[in-house]
């Protein structure tokens, strides 16, 4: 069977900044409501198949954000690291179902993973009783003054490469191995790259969590 191809429309790209070498926020004209975790299908050119990001901006806001990586040899992210004021980018309407719950919840992410949290942080949410946030290095841990103002000492930054001042060396799922216990009666999002999210659903499942108290949502 042939999987339905998203309808695309165009949207006129407002801004494009380069958070930190190689990472970047495109915002866009926004069309349409959404509920914060959800991702959207976006190409530059209609003829390619659009790669899916998540939303990551406030779903009051006039516009539409996207967070992303260059992948030197991607077909999309060189390309969309160049738009402009004014280019269109086509953009899906919104969909998914990483959103939030009505009970409490744990956000784990690394990479540009962080991207569907900050729409939840920035829609208004109601906030994690920890945010989990893995990088390999410093730079990279992507709206990280916003997320400290906000979760204090809820924040845990765990970092493979570099040492520095609260930060936490080594892997987030090493972490987690090592806590005696984890709360049951709490959601677990998960967000990142394939790896990660298998590796920490295992030690969030071996730790006794429900396996439908766990939401994930993979980057490639």
């Amino acid at each position: 069977m042939t999987r339905k191809r998203k309808e695309l429309f165009a949207h006129k790209i407002e801004s494009i900044t380069e958070i930190t070498p190689g990472y970047f926020t495109v915002n866009f004209t926004r069309k349409f409501d959404f509920t914060p975790g959800q991702v959207v299908a976006l190409t530059l050119n209609k003829e390619n198949d659009p790669r899916l990001y998540s939303i990551a901006s406030s779903n009051k806001a006039s516009y539409m954000r996207i967070l992303f990586d260059v992948k030197p040899d991607g077909k999309l992210t060189p390309p969309l690291s160049q738009v402009e004021k004014g280019d269109t980018v086509y953009v899906s309407k919104p969909f998914g179902k990483f959103i939030p719950s009505q009970d409490k919840e744990w956000w784990i992410a690394t990479g540009t993973g962080i991207a569907p949290f900050i729409s939840m942080m920035e829609s208004g949410s109601e906030l994690p009783q920890k945010l989990l946030h893995g990088s390999r290095t410093i730079d990279n841990f992507l709206f990280q003054d916003d997320i400290s103002n906000q979760l204090k000492s809820d924040y845990l930054r765990f970092c493979t490469k570099e040492k520095g001042e609260g930060i936490i060396e080594g892997r987030l799922s090493n972490w987690l191995k090592s806590q005696e216990s984890l709360p049951q009666n709490t959601k677990f999002y998960l967000c990142g790259n394939p790896e990660m999210v298998v590796d920490v659903r295992d030690i969030i499942l071996s730790k006794g969590v429900a396996f439908e108290n766990i939401m994930a949502e993979i980057y490639f």
